[in-house]
């Protein structure tokens, strides 16, 4: 096996497979205004409502300098809404805004659409994503 052939690096073959998935979900996300990453904002706001801008950073696993002109993008399209926080004015959270909320009944079709585009069955994803989340667990921020 030769260490050094592109064919066998675990990272491109990651790397391939992300940019193909976000490539899935682009015409869908097209029809709701949405990129990728806007997306996975939402996902977190779905779930949490009002998060810090940190935590969200650490959710997503980008740092501010990546999220902040996200954030405000979104801001601009009456997604969601970033003011300080009232217990410390050093730290800015964001929560969704009647838009954002709106979005997710029609995100609801999105994970479902990704697994009729693959043909492999609902069992090996959810191992395939039991080890990917091993393997980010180990490797170190």
């Amino acid at each position: 096996m030769d260490k050094l052939s592109l064919k066998n690096q675990l990272c491109f073959k990651l790397y391939a497979l992300s940019r193909h998935i976000t490539s899935l979900y682009r015409p869908i996300l097209e029809e709701l205004d949405l990129t990728y990453p806007q997306y996975l904002v939402l996902l977190v706001l779905w779930e949490k409502n009002r998060i810090s801008v940190k935590e969200l950073g650490h959710h997503l696993m980008l740092d501010s300098g990546t999220l902040t002109p996200l954030l405000k993008r979104m801001e601009s399209k009456d997604l969601i809404h970033r003011q300080r926080s009232m217990l410390d004015e050093r730290v800015v959270e964001v929560s969704l805004k009647e838009g954002g909320t709106a979005l997710k009944q029609k995100a609801l079709c999105i994970p479902e659409h990704f697994t009729q585009s693959v043909t492999i069955d609902a069992q090996e994803l959810k191992q395939f994503a039991a080890t990917l989340s091993r393997l980010m667990d180990q490797i170190p921020e």
